[in-house]
């Protein structure tokens, strides 16, 4: 069973005044079959545990340790985290322009399970995954996110996260920019992903709208760069009501 594990862990990033610390010793283990929801005020550094475990050459691990299955994620590159089962959904999908969407999922489908899909299959695949999140098959043609609105952004990473299937997804404030009808697609992706029970998610949000959608098991409050708070599905609920006010003293402390 998928197991990601986080201990103590702290990270800097580099600034004009020198480095600051942004994670002030997290503790989390994310296991399948389980959803994570990380929430939290802007700055209390939800986005840095992210890029940190995905290995964001921005982001320096200072001390403390990331495992999957009792590997040392920390001395894997970044495209050997990718293929030893981590992904990252990001809050703003980069623009590749020139390369197209379908050479960039196979590309991407190849390194991750060791050899090209057969072509014929990985058409067939494709197609069905692109429907079921509302794409227009046209969109397999267009340079990778280049002229996307921000709502098929979103879908295209959730359908990167349907085809690599990998073991742990973690989603960046999936849920930002997206209408209605984009939001209940864009979970819907995620819940057929994690139907299987044999991959974790680590769903990071400002807000529980996407949570009305993806029930998550576990709900921990960031502030200050470390959980302050964790408890069940009711935790977002609380927060909704409150906001983030009880735990200002734990970000001021944080900074």
């Amino acid at each position: 069973m998928a197991t990601l594990e986080i201990k103590d862990l702290h990270v800097s990033v580099a600034t004009d005044d020198g480095a600051k610390e942004i994670l002030s010793g997290v503790d989390l283990t994310v296991r399948a079959g389980e959803t994570h929801a990380i929430m939290g005020p802007n700055g209390s550094g939800k986005s840095t545990l992210s890029y940190a475990v995905a290995g964001h050459p921005k982001y320096e691990v200072t001390s403390g340790s990331i495992t999957l299955d009792g590997e040392d994620v920390l001395a894997m590159s970044v495209d050997e985290r990718a293929r030893a089962g981590l992904f990252l959904a990001m809050q703003y999908p980069v623009e590749v322009p020139g390369v197209s969407t379908s050479n960039f999922l196979r590309t991407a489908a190849t390194a991750v399970r060791g050899e090209a899909p057969k072509l014929r299959t990985w058409v067939k695949e494709v197609k069905e995954s692109m429907k079921e999140l509302d794409m227009d098959p046209a969109f397999a043609e267009r340079s990778v996110n280049e002229g996307f609105s921000g709502g098929e952004k979103k879908r295209h990473e959730i359908l990167q996260l349907a085809l690599l299937n990998p073991k742990i997804a973690i989603l960046d404030e999936t849920d930002s920019g997206l209408d209605v009808d984009a939001l209940r697609v864009v979970s819907d992706g995620v819940n057929r992903f994690k139907a299987s029970g044999e991959a974790g998610v680590l769903l990071i949000t400002h807000y529980t709208r996407i949570l009305r959608h993806i029930k998550p098991d576990f709900v921990h409050v960031f502030a200050g760069g470390r959980i302050v708070e964790s408890g069940g599905p009711e935790l977002a609920d609380v927060l909704e009501a409150e906001g983030y006010v009880k735990y200002a003293g734990a970000e001021a402390a944080g900074v």
